[in-house]
């Protein structure tokens, strides 16, 4: 598929997460064309991008350059792009997962957040790590002052530490009642909250059953 056949299609409010999905399923890796989608700098053809990169061609100057260009969306899409980025393409070599691992310390927000979306998301995918403790001991002393875009998802990973790993789960319940973080939170029917109590409580009452 051309651009000029592409962004007609991807054009309006209508356009369904699925067919982007189905779309790249066709075109499969073609990063030329991903990086004429990326350069329109609209929403749904860099999703369509993302998925259509060649992972191999991704290094920490591209990805930089990306951060720079996210930064011009609003924070849900900058966050669905960057997680379906790391989704599809940065967890497919180890290269990539090496930059993922040394992002914890990252000067950018976007960066330092991919890093703790995948050590959550290592966890809730049955992939217990042998860092959980160092982890634990880095959120414990920095997560009540992180960046609110870094801090949602350190929270995130705590939960799944004390959802998986049952040694570090009063950790992580009594790190959740000091902070205190969204236990305000409307959360709405189906939904599992934020705060770190609740949200360990529901899903391991969901594995338990």
């Amino acid at each position: 598929m051309k651009i000029n056949e592409i962004l007609p299609l991807l054009d309006g409010d209508s356009v369904k997460m699925g067919d982007i999905k189905k779309m790249a399923k066709q075109i499969k890796v073609d990063h030329d064309l991903a990086s004429e989608l990326w350069a329109t700098k609209k929403y749904y053809p860099r999703l369509l991008a993302v998925l259509i990169m060649d992972k191999n061609r991704l290094d920490q100057d591209y990805l930089d350059k990306i951060v720079q260009d996210l930064k011009s969306h609003e924070k849900d899409e900058s966050n669905y792009i960057s997680e379906w980025l790391l989704g599809n393409q940065l967890v497919k070599n180890k290269k990539n997962k090496k930059l993922l691992e040394s992002w914890q310390e990252h000067p950018e927000p976007i960066l330092r957040r991919l890093f703790w979306y995948y050590q959550a998301r290592l966890r809730w995918t049955g992939k217990i790590q042998e860092n959980s403790s160092e982890l634990m001991d880095y959120l414990e002393k920095n997560m009540e002052k992180a960046d609110p875009l870094v801090q949602w998802t350190m929270n995130f990973c705590v939960g799944w530490i004390g959802v998986f790993e049952e040694q570090y789960r009063p950790r992580c319940i009594a790190l959740g009642e000091k902070l205190g973080l969204y236990k305000d939170e409307h959360v709405s029917k189906g939904c599992t909250p934020s705060y770190l109590p609740a949200f360990i409580e529901v899903e391991v009452g969901k594995r338990n059953k």
